[in-house]
């Protein structure tokens, strides 16, 4: 005994210490993607009402130009630089003692084949035409094509470390170089003139290259003698009074107010103090939400499964506003921040949905670059979606509280911006576009309801409808082999469906609870009095035998259950159904029939446990209420009140609704629909008090 309490004790720590390493790790998470620096909270936009007291200079700061501004200009001075070439004095002596050795070489052949030759008899002629030619196009400078745009009419050609802006069409292409040379020697009159020029052609490159680091070096420095400012505003000097327009003067007067003040005041040595300040305020959130499950979802609370689940929804949509508006020309509208709810509200209450979509919103406020108007519109349309999504079972349902929750943010934008300009025409329309994005993307809440289904092991309103369906197999078989017994569970979802729904529970859950709480029966159906058809089997066993066969159909629905992968929310009805109540039946009879014998009564009761939820209870009532209303011959109403009255006290008395979350006012308005629906199903007259013809 002592092992086992000492086994639950460390799982039960170590479930603890789970659930205080998440939570850490949410909190330290959120906290590190927040800004690390001071900066300023002002919250506007050009053409606004400046909606904060007098703002005035604390400091001397420069107005900086608009990025606007500033691009025109640089691109007006890079405009104006042109690339940089660098004229190679090496190329003109290489390719002069190159050519020299070459003509050497080919008066050598020459002489041995014809020693008569004008190239061998006059060959310093030669050498010199050549070089001649050679020196005249290098001297004016043979260009490289490479890194000049065809536009580019202008160059400038480094020489001797001096920079000259030249003409391009001053320098010569290869081709025109080739020209040059063929004309200047073609000029002397030379015999042997073609040769000696096609032998000078192929010692011809550029020598004039684009230097890309020289250039962009000139770039450089040219940009940072660019004034990134266009003015000045000194310390105490009006910036802009309290509910003034923002006209573009004042917007690029409190843009470098906030630069400075970011840049100069915000990093000085604050980054870890502003980080506790973040982990301060996530604590305060997180902490809030955490005592809210821990008092008013223990379920959510004490599994730390859930409870993952419930703040992966805080960690998720933090990370993801850190993403969108860390991109341009996106925005935090555009994120589905409504797919919360609805896929909270799918497996839990609609006050938790709501709550979880509030704990998110007031964070990710921190992290968004919107004003109040964002945290204002999120949290409107929070509400609508708790008050519109019904059933994300049914599509058309679905579509129309999408289309609810467009309207909320399309009307909430709207007259927040009337209120702001005071006028429609001004009205900026852009955010729209994000408000449809944001709607379309609140779709996805569909398809993952069953993918946290699997992930989380939850159970929906779209499982729980598939599993209610009658040609389900489990279903089918129980209608075959226990048809008296699926019909008891017809009734008792009917009952229970009912019951549940005027108390504000999970109608769908219970209904689908009930049509499978008896399949246990079907391992032995006859032993339950509404499948006999004849002789009863119960004849040939003993009182305690009896009651064992009539026990078992808990534990074998567990395993029928377990075995058809049944989800566990569902088993545990399975289980509860009859809490820990004696087969009083055969109990009574047994102590009968065996006077003075000790009799132990755990042999003749329901293993448990007791129900824990509504759900569990109602149908815990509802059962007993459908098989003891079986009895009942031509009822009244009267009858019908006492046997509702009399089944539910006796569970009361018993301890089984012990541990339930019913209160008293439930257990009221589930005895007058029990009462109303069990009326209808015997048609029972209704009674007046003075009804003449009762005498």
């Amino acid at each position: 005994m002592d092992s086992d309490k000492g086994k639950m004790k460390y799982m039960n720590d170590n479930s603890n210490i789970i659930k205080y390493v998440l939570v850490l790790f949410v909190i330290a998470f959120i906290a590190w993607l927040f800004p690390k620096n001071v900066h300023t909270e002002y919250k506007y936009k050009l053409g606004d009402l400046w909606r904060y007291d007098n703002l005035e200079a604390p400091f001397d700061f420069s107005i900086k130009k608009s990025e606007n501004e500033y691009e025109i200009e640089k691109r007006e001075i890079l405009e104006e630089i042109y690339p940089f070439f660098l004229f190679d004095e090496k190329v003109i002596v290489d390719q002069s003692k190159q050519l020299k050795e070459r003509l050497d070489s080919e008066f050598g052949r020459i002489r041995e084949q014809d020693p008569g030759n004008d190239m061998v008899r006059r060959s310093n002629k030669y050498v010199r035409a050549a070089r001649q030619a050679l020196e005249e196009v290098y001297e004016i400078g043979i260009l490289g094509e490479r890194g000049v745009e065809p536009e580019t009419a202008f160059i400038n050609v480094v020489r001797n470390e001096k920079p000259k802006l030249t003409r391009r069409s001053a320098l010569l292409s290869l081709g025109d170089a080739q020209v040059a040379v063929a004309d200047t020697i073609r000029n002397l009159n030379l015999r042997e003139g073609g040769l000696l020029t096609a032998i000078t052609q192929s010692f011809l490159k550029p020598n004039v290259s684009f230097d890309a680091d020289l250039t962009e070096r000139y770039k450089s420095d040219a940009v940072s003698r660019l004034n990134e400012n266009k003015g000045a505003v000194l310390a105490g000097d009006l910036i802009v009074e309290r509910s003034a327009l923002i006209t573009k003067e004042v917007f690029e007067k409190i843009k470098s107010y906030e630069f400075h003040y970011n840049n100069q005041v915000g990093t000085t040595g604050r980054k870890w103090t502003v980080f506790a300040g973040y982990l301060i305020l996530t604590s305060l959130i997180i902490g809030v939400f955490l005592l809210y499950l821990q008092f008013h979802a223990t379920h959510v609370f004490e599994k730390y499964s859930s409870l993952a689940f419930m703040l992966m929804w805080p960690v998720l949509f933090s990370f993801l506003i850190t993403v969108v508006e860390g991109v341009d020309n996106l925005s935090a509208y555009m994120i589905p921040f409504c797919v919360v709810p609805i896929v909270v509200k799918n497996f839990y209450s609609d006050r938790l949905a709501l709550f979880t979509h509030i704990v998110i919103i007031l964070i990710v406020s921190f992290l968004s670059r919107e004003g109040y108007e964002f945290t204002f519109l999120q949290i409107l349309a929070g509400i609508v979606t708790v008050l519109t999504v019904k059933e994300t079972r049914f599509w058309n349902k679905f579509f129309a509280s999408i289309f609810y929750i467009f309207l909320t943010y399309i009307f909430g934008y709207v007259g927040l911006e009337l209120i702001s300009n005071g006028n429609f025409l001004n009205i900026n329309w852009q955010p729209i576009v994000y408000f449809i994005i944001a709607g379309v993307l609140t779709l996805l809440a569909y398809p993952m309801i069953p993918l946290i289904e699997g992930l989380f092991g939850f159970t929906s309103s779209i499982k729980l409808s598939e599993l209610s369906d009658m040609n389900r197999p489990l279903l089918k078989e129980l209608s075959v082999k226990a048809p008296g017994t699926f019909q008891h569970s017809l009734q008792v979802a009917n009952l229970s469906e009912a019951a549940t729904e005027a108390i504000g529970g999970n109608g769908l859950l219970v209904k689908t609870a009930a049509l499978y709480h008896d399949i246990g029966k079907m391992a032995e159906p006859e032993f339950f009095i509404e499948n006999q058809r004849g002789s009863n089997p119960h004849d040939k066993l003993n009182d305690l035998q009896s009651a064992e066969k009539i026990i078992a159909h808990v534990s074998e629905g567990e395993k029928m259950a377990k075995k058809a992968k049944l989800p566990a929310i569902l088993i545990d009805f399975i289980k509860s159904h009859h809490g820990t109540t004696r087969t009083e039946y055969f109990y009574r009879n047994y102590v009968k029939e065996h006077p003075g014998e000790l009799v132990n009564p755990g042999d003749f009761q329901y293993p448990g446990p007791l129900p824990k939820s509504k759900e569990e209870a109602v149908l815990m009532m509802a059962d007993s209420l459908e098989a003891a209303s079986k009895s009942l011959k031509s009822p009244t109403g009267k009858d019908i009140d006492d046997l509702v009255e009399g089944i539910i006290k006796g569970k009361i008395e018993q301890g089984q609704l012990s541990e339930s979350t019913l209160t008293f006012k439930d257990l009221e308005t589930c005895k007058d629909t029990f009462k109303s629906l069990l009326r209808n199903i015997y048609h029972v007259r209704i009674e007046y008090p003075d009804d003449p013809t009762s005498n």
